[in-house]
């Protein structure tokens, strides 16, 4: 998930997956750890960790598959629920299950006949809005979709592009979630007469475009309105110096999707007993509690204690759009051709 400022892991060692004191962890560009997490690992494991970024995620998942027969590495992080049938309709991953699963919480196991993947986190795409615009036009911030399409916030809201980023399919899923098939392409007609603004992913989207950002602030951003993550305000919170009484940014509870990560031992991978040891590690309590200030997501492992600034400036949405990930692997690809020749075009 995208709004991290950190990262750790070695990815310049000189070696590879094949080096059976080296296990190669492959994912998105917004994979990060605290370096003492991953030493304890290291130490308690006698595995090196090598890390390798790979784009965004839906790059990042297309190029494993197109790798799958010669991996980068040994395990996948980062797949989503919007692109997991993707990846298991490919062969992407092998079974393992990995040592804790039996205390994820039941709501985020899926392909459990077969266990190719295993639930690392979890978090929320929803429209973030900037306090100070609204307060500054004496405008209340929208809550719902329904209000994104009014005309008090004509040309306010900045997307990401479905068929390029996973928030921006995200987005998509959640209105097609909300006003079903036969609605989600009408609900769009209106979002774009209401001069919804697209971009490539949510680097541009948040950091350039928003106003409310600390990098959109620097870029001079002019759109209060992102789609980005419920767990987007503790970031303006913890990096600001000095800190804020409250965050700058606010979320419309209304628009929320609800995103699940998973990460896999990758099919061919030359250190599987690595590859094994690094699953059951990441689903430990300690990196699961290590995960909200790194990676601002939430963990799935049940008891696993969330820092309390991530908490006040990041809940979870109450009642966040969901899809069973049946329907997202039998639809995803039509609608986003539908979407990019409806509002691409």
């Amino acid at each position: 998930m995208a709004g991290t400022l950190a990262a750790c892991g070695s990815s310049d060692g000189g070696q590879g997956s094949g080096d059976s004191k080296t296990v190669t962890l492959v994912s998105h560009d917004s994979w990060a750890a605290s370096k003492d997490v991953i030493a304890a690992f290291e130490k308690q494991s006698g595995y090196k960790v090598d890390v390798l970024k790979d784009g965004d995620a839906g790059q990042a998942v297309n190029k494993a598959i197109l790798t799958k027969d010669n991996p980068q590495g040994d395990v996948f992080f980062g797949v989503d629920n919007t692109l997991l049938s993707r990846a298991l309709d490919n062969g992407l991953f092998q079974p393992y299950e990995a040592k804790g699963s039996d205390r994820i919480a039941p709501e985020y196991r899926a392909d459990q006949d077969k266990h190719r993947v295993t639930p690392i986190d979890t978090g929320d795409i929803c429209v973030n809005y900037d306090k100070k615009y609204f307060a500054d036009h004496k405008l209340d911030p929208p809550r719902s979709f329904d209000d994104l399409v009014k005309p008090e916030y004509k040309n306010l809201l900045v997307t990401e592009n479905a068929s390029t980023s996973s928030p921006g399919l995200g987005f998509l899923l959640g209105t097609a979630a909300k006003y079903g098939d036969g609605g989600w392409e009408g609900y769009w007609k209106k979002l774009k007469a209401n001069g919804v603004k697209v971009v490539d992913g949510w680097e541009q989207a948040y950091n350039e475009e928003f106003s409310g950002s600390a990098g959109g602030k620097k870029a001079k951003g002019d759109r209060p309105l992102v789609v980005s993550y419920a767990s987007s305000p503790p970031v303006e919170v913890v990096y600001a110096d000095p800190k804020p009484a409250a965050a700058p940014t606010g979320v419309a509870q209304g628009t929320c999707f609800r995103q699940v990560e998973y990460a896999g031992l990758l099919s061919n991978a030359e250190n599987t007993k690595g590859g094994k040891a690094l699953l059951d590690f990441l689903i430990s309590e300690r990196f699961q509690e290590d995960m909200p200030l790194n990676m601002y997501v939430y963990p799935v492992r049940e008891g696993a204690q969330v820092p309390p600034e991530f908490k006040k400036y990041g809940p979870q949405a109450k009642d966040p759009e969901t899809m069973d990930p049946a329907k997202i692997a039998d639809r995803r690809d039509q609608w986003v051709k539908s979407w990019t020749s409806l509002v691409l075009r």
